[in-house]
């Protein structure tokens, strides 16, 4: 099966220059529709499964560094910035790939036969969780967007505004999203992808593909004999499954 890559840059004639230099050094590669913008990025991701995904640091709706944050660790990722070269030595550190715009073709070429590399071998995207914090503290004004304060969600036929900070977890049900706080269950039309790009994400962890859990929340943590990690709440002692995608996070824990 041929190996798949996502590009995610707002600059169209960037990532169509990108992606038609792709092809021609990498074939075989199939490289889905470009997305515009993170929540596209996002949701192409969560639907399609790439590969390899080539954000852009900057771009409308997410960061990059705020979508590799929440994307399958498996998942080969490398940055495309317009930083300057001081600011990229944060990503040479911490052995990220990235890519500097204007992106040269011996540039391009290695990072190319690097992702082939990694890919033929079955080998580990590197654990990305702590080196996005250090890479985003490191590039001022990456991730800075203002964070979600408060949502206003539905019970029975009232609009209640309830504060984020008293969220247990969000939890994704059919065309909606469930808002679980310590007196009750209230539901919004927000997509839980859409609306955990507005999250803070030191906060609030992706868990599984439809879980985000308010890690103040958390009290304690367990595997089950098939290793298996588990998340218990403060509230109710609730008790929520950690998908593998997400268990890495938990490690130290």
């Amino acid at each position: 099966m041929s190996p798949r890559a996502l590009i995610a840059d707002d600059e169209a004639n960037l990532a169509e220059d990108l992606r038609d230099r792709l092809h021609a050094l990498w074939p075989t590669l199939e490289i889905l529709d470009l997305a515009s913008n993170g929540l596209e990025a996002l949701r192409a991701v969560e639907a399609d499964a790439p590969d390899v995904v080539f954000l852009d640091i900057r771009m409308p709706g997410l960061t990059g560094i705020e979508i590799a944050r929440r994307i399958d660790p498996r998942t080969h990722v490398v940055f495309v910035t317009a930083y300057d070269q001081y600011a990229v030595e944060a990503f040479e550190r911490e052995a990220v790939d990235y890519l500097l715009k204007p992106v040269s073709d011996e540039r391009l070429a290695r990072c190319v036969e690097r992702l082939k590399r990694g890919i033929a071998s079955s080998e580990a995207a590197p654990a990305m969780a702590d080196v996005l914090e250090r890479i985003a503290r490191a590039l001022p004004g990456a991730g800075v967007a203002p964070k979600l304060r408060w949502v206003r969600a539905l019970k029975g036929e009232v609009v209640q505004q309830i504060p984020v900070d008293e969220v247990l977890y969000f939890q994704a049900s059919d065309k909606y999203t469930c808002v679980m706080t310590g007196a009750g269950e209230y539901l919004i039309r927000t997509p839980l992808s859409e609306l955990a790009a507005q999250l803070d994400g030191e906060v609030f962890w992706q868990i599984h593909r439809g879980t985000v859990v308010n890690m103040n929340e958390v009290a304690a943590t367990r595997r089950d004999l098939t290793g298996r990690v588990f998340v218990r709440l403060r509230h109710g002692n609730a008790e929520l499954a950690v998908s593998r995608a997400y268990a890495h996070r938990f490690r130290q824990m």
